[in-house]
């Protein structure tokens, strides 16, 4: 149950000295019924997917009414070095800055000039083609202060961002893929590219240490909210890190991985929404409570449309969800429109009822 711990002790009577009156008072806030104080949700992932669940928790974070607000931590994988961020990378040693700026952005809400320039791409063939400036904002502050993680934080003041972001790791790590031939490929924009189906993905160093902060916010989170996005390079690397899976072992919170609408081609083929969560098993064990799953199905030209792409819709079984440990819970998690994609308010929504319900 998340919130009040109801195996908690009680005082031994109401009449007791003021001071052992005030010492119950202050009992640890993590004791407190969710309505009591913000609702604390981990989102965890990167690529497009997170930052999708963001702007939907964003919209939430102000209190309102009888609604608490949302204290709202993202937890980013490092392991990206394709485009601007491996440059970045190669040429500077920097951490990967791409997936952190789309999650700051995505955190600030409505509609700035600034967010307008954190993700302004340089066009042109050489020399600043490409960078997006949020990720050189991001980089130039880390160098001048000596803290990747101080330059995420400035950047999200100035952003206005409504909540935190932390990489999972300040270990430069890269992705390593054992694929079904049997063969290695590493790093993960030349998985993307072998088109072959991944049997299993570590991280190089192995068990990297977890950013500061990181392990404290899942124990004392409401609610975890992994995915959605690609299974391998985007949610399976955050788990990967030294303590993280442990953590959502032991964590009272509610652990829900929000299940990917269609397959990606190259990566996912042929997987199910069962696949998906004993792809999480197999890599770091029961560490998911519930699966939410779409429940309204996208029109047949879509389908249709997504298909001649090689990307299916990934379907979800509930008598087989339920048999590996999972509870699946299905909603209307559709945008409106001719693309298949989550709805960030619907699935905000979904999230916020099952962390102060309990599901």
């Amino acid at each position: 149950m998340v919130g009040m711990d109801v195996d908690a002790p009680f005082a031994e009577s109401w009449n007791q000295d003021d001071a052992r009156k005030q010492q119950n008072a202050e009992r640890n806030e993590l004791l407190q019924a969710p309505k009591d104080r913000p609702t604390r949700i981990v989102a965890m992932g990167g690529g497009t997917g997170l930052p999708m669940v963001l702007r939907g928790l964003a919209r939430r974070a102000t209190p309102k009414g009888s609604q608490p607000g949302v204290d709202i931590t993202a937890v980013v994988a490092m392991s990206d070095d394709g485009g601007s961020s491996g440059r970045l990378r190669r040429l500077h040693g920097a951490l990967p800055p791409g997936d952190i700026r789309n999650c700051l952005v995505a955190l600030a809400g409505g509609k700035s000039a600034l967010k307008d320039v954190f993700q302004y791409r340089f066009g042109g063939a050489k020399g600043l083609a490409g960078h997006a400036v949020g990720n050189l904002l991001i980089a130039a502050l880390a160098e001048l202060k000596g803290d990747f993680l101080e330059a995420v934080r400035l950047s999200g003041e100035l952003l206005g961002a409504q909540g935190q972001v932390l990489p999972s790791t300040l270990a430069s790590v890269q992705l390593v893929a054992q694929m079904h031939d049997d063969t290695e490929v590493v790093g993960e924009r030349n998985i993307c590219r072998a088109h072959g189906r991944v049997r299993r993905v570590s991280l190089s160093p192995r068990s990297p240490p977890p950013v500061d902060g990181l392990l404290e916010a899942i124990y004392s989170a409401d609610l975890i909210a992994i995915g959605p996005g690609s299974l391998y390079s985007s949610v399976l690397p955050n788990l990967l890190v030294d303590g993280v899976a442990q953590a959502l072992k032991e964590t009272r919170a509610l652990k829900v991985m929000v299940a990917n609408l269609m397959t990606q081609p190259g990566e996912t083929d042929g997987m199910n929404c069962l696949d998906h969560v004993q792809a999480v098993i197999e890599h770091v064990g029961p560490v998911l409570d519930a699966v939410l799953v779409n429940g309204r199905q996208p029109t047949e030209e879509s389908i249709q449309r997504y298909a001649r792409k090689g990307s299916f819709v990934v379907t979800a079984e509930t008598r087989e969800l339920l048999s590996s440990g999972v509870i699946p819970v299905q909603a209307d998690l559709l945008k409106d429109g001719s693309k298949i994609r989550h709805d960030s308010r619907k699935v905000a929504a979904c999230l916020l009822k099952m962390a102060r319900s309990g599901l």
